[in-house]
């Protein structure tokens, strides 16, 4: 005759489920088959060690104060904590558990719930990301929020994000994470490199404890052998770069879900930053001359009404100017619209070579430009540089096989002497130029075949 206690000793080593019991310290006095299966360890492997050497170091405490709870007659069960596999690896449980004041024991089945709840876990971290992709204020922002979500999906010493450079043969990194953010100079692309492969390839790579060359530089982590995941990073129009992480060499690696959600976080680095360099080049396009690519007036309005502020603010001088190219018109009506189109844009490019970085020169139209020259030191300022902006547009200009040489008019005008706001100043500096030609003999135009 079979004995009860084989026979509910067998029916629970067939149940998926473990079923386990520990005394009043949390020693295991009874663990089922189902252990091997759920945690890697077999029962005689459990058996009389206590339970907080498999349990997360994170979830121990909060386990205990719900242990104490049902000894003390409670009945809770879907306790929820996760616990550490034999292999390394994370699995969550849920448990139901009750006391045996008879026994000095309790009695707990615990059922593993990792797929769910890291499927529940990649549904919040896409949102988040995806969001982080709408919401954040910069690039930078971005990937600091991206980072910080994956790696709690994705444990990994180091995160890198690497967009590609014109050329396509180096990378540049907006992003990396080595034990710590820190910048990372740009890098050549070469042979045998994960990265590279995965760029060259347009495919994701898991490369689990392979030999292969992997690092960009040496790591600050440790000199052991690395797991390493990549995934490209592609927009409508081109490829932009990578995505990748790694981390010191574990028994199972990284896994196929693992490239799943990497790719995702990839697409929508790539999306948000297509996007902001679609906005960047409104933003330019609102605020630049399309021919010179100067600020345009509504920019030059703005800059010059920062620097008055600053000039009032901290007692400074500033100049305006107002330039107006003499005979322009004959180059239109002579040589033609093309070739007015390539003087304007020489015009512009010289006078920028001249002028500060500090000094903002913008298009005014047709043929007139504006110059912003913050914190000067007077009169004489104005004289110096109006100058050297008459030297430079007077040097020979090649167009379409012909030399031109040019001049130009140019009125100015100084805060707070001659106008405290920018109305005032430009209507000053307006004025100015046109005295100034008037009072001056008529240039000409010198072409010369």
């Amino acid at each position: 005759m079979v004995e009860p206690n084989f026979i509910q000793d067998k029916m629970a080593d067939l149940l998926t489920d473990m079923i386990c019991m520990v005394d009043v310290d949390g020693n295991y006095v009874y663990v089922s088959a189902a252990s091997e299966k759920i945690l890697g360890y077999t029962p005689d492997e459990m058996l009389g060690r206590n339970m907080l050497e498999f349990m997360h170091p994170d979830d121990r405490e909060r386990t205990l104060a719900h242990a104490h709870k049902i000894m003390a007659g409670e009945e809770l069960n879907h306790f929820e904590n996760r616990y550490i596999r034999k292999d390394g690896r994370v699995v969550d449980l849920m448990w139901a558990a009750n006391w045996s004041a008879q026994d000095g024991v309790r009695v707990a089945v615990a059922r593993d719930i990792t797929e769910s709840k890291q499927a529940t876990r990649r549904q919040e971290a896409m949102y988040r990301i995806s969001e982080a992709a709408q919401s954040a204020e910069d690039l930078p922002a971005l990937l600091r929020a991206v980072h910080s979500t994956v790696v709690k999906l994705l444990p990994g010493d180091r995160f890198l994000v690497a967009l590609t450079e014109s050329d396509g043969n180096r990378v540049w990194f907006p992003f990396f994470y080595d034990h710590g953010e820190r910048d990372q100079e740009p890098a050549e692309l070469r042979g045998g490199m994960r990265l590279n492969e995965v760029i060259r390839s347009r495919k994701g790579i898991i490369a689990n404890s392979d030999h292969s060359f992997c690092e960009v530089t040496e790591s600050t982590s440790e000199n052991r052998v690395r797991d390493w995941i990549g995934a490209p990073m592609t927009s409508a129009s081109d490829l932009m770069g990578a995505v990748a992480m790694q981390r010191a060499a574990t028994e199972y690696g990284y896994r196929d879900e693992d490239l799943e959600l990497l790719q995702f976080v990839a697409n929508q680095l790539a999306s948000a930053i297509e996007r902001n360099h679609q906005q960047t080049r409104l933003l330019h396009m609102a605020h630049h001359d399309s021919l010179t690519t100067l600020p345009n007036r509504a920019l030059f309005r703005d800059r010059v009404g920062m620097s008055l502020r600053r000039a009032r603010r901290e007692k400074e001088l500033l100049a305006l100017l107002y330039l107006d190219l003499r005979d322009f018109k004959y180059v239109n009506d002579e040589m033609g619209h093309a070739a007015g189109d390539m003087v304007l844009t020489e015009t512009a490019r010289r006078l920028v070579a001249v002028l500060r970085e500090s000094d903002t020169v913008a298009r005014w139209g047709g043929d007139e430009y504006t110059a912003l020259l913050p914190n000067i030191h007077g009169r004489e300022d104005i004289k110096t540089v109006a100058d050297k902006l008459r030297s430079a547009v007077a040097e020979p200009m090649e167009i379409e096989g012909k030399t031109l040489t040019l001049m130009i008019d140019i009125g100015a005008a100084l805060y707070p002497d001659d106008g405290e706001d920018v109305e005032a100043l430009l209507n000053a500096a307006d004025m100015d130029m046109y005295s100034f030609k008037n009072n001056s003999l008529q240039g000409k135009v010198f072409k010369q075949r």
